[in-house]
């Protein structure tokens, strides 16, 4: 089994923000691949699902970013998983907007959701880093992380969660590579 989890800040009035962006990707791919309902579980939200052969667990912590690491830990030791069974999607101000790049491990880099993550369960999970660009200075980073994505941009956000949910089965069979080339090929029509 695999735990997906996407971060985000719950509530409507996030919905949009791209610091949201791991919530609609999970969302995505749980609409694609026919996952079953959401239910309230792990201080979040969960839907249970297959894609390929690998059973997965998708998740939204409800504990808004700063406290995902609970919701998170909490799953992962209720099914006796390790890092290596999970997977965060996040939104990633150091790549271009639309882009998404996979790695394991690494810093924080100011990012309150991994923080809380690597406080309860280490950092060297796999992260799904869907770029969302810099706002070019510092002083405005957190209203360009808070703020919602433009009605300009909504075309290209919906083309790239097609595509992260289209291609997941790569992530499911552990091959990132292909993972990332499939979603770049499909960003290119």
């Amino acid at each position: 089994m695999q735990i997906w989890v996407g971060l985000g800040n719950p509530g409507p009035s996030y919905a949009m923000h791209r610091h949201n962006v791991g919530f609609m990707a999970v969302d995505a791919i749980a609409e694609v691949h026919d996952f079953g309902p959401t239910r309230k579980q792990f201080q979040g939200w969960v839907r249970e699902g297959r894609i390929g052969g690998e059973k997965l667990l998708l998740l939204k912590p409800a504990t808004f970013m700063n406290e995902s690491g609970r919701s998170i830990g909490e799953a992962a030791r209720f099914y006796k998983l390790g890092v290596e069974a999970l997977t965060l999607f996040h939104d990633e101000l150091d790549l271009q907007p639309f882009k998404v790049k996979v790695k394991r491990g690494g810093g924080a880099a100011g990012h309150n959701g991994l923080r809380s993550t690597d406080q309860h369960l280490g950092p060297d999970y796999r992260r799904v880093r869907i770029g969302i660009g810099h706002p070019g200075h510092k002083d405005r980073v957190n209203g360009h992380v808070l703020g919602s994505y433009a009605k300009a941009e909504l075309d290209l956000l919906s083309d790239l969660l097609g595509a992260v949910a289209a291609e997941a089965a790569w992530l499911a069979a552990g091959d990132d590579a292909r993972f990332m080339n499939e979603v770049a090929l499909r960003l290119q029509d």
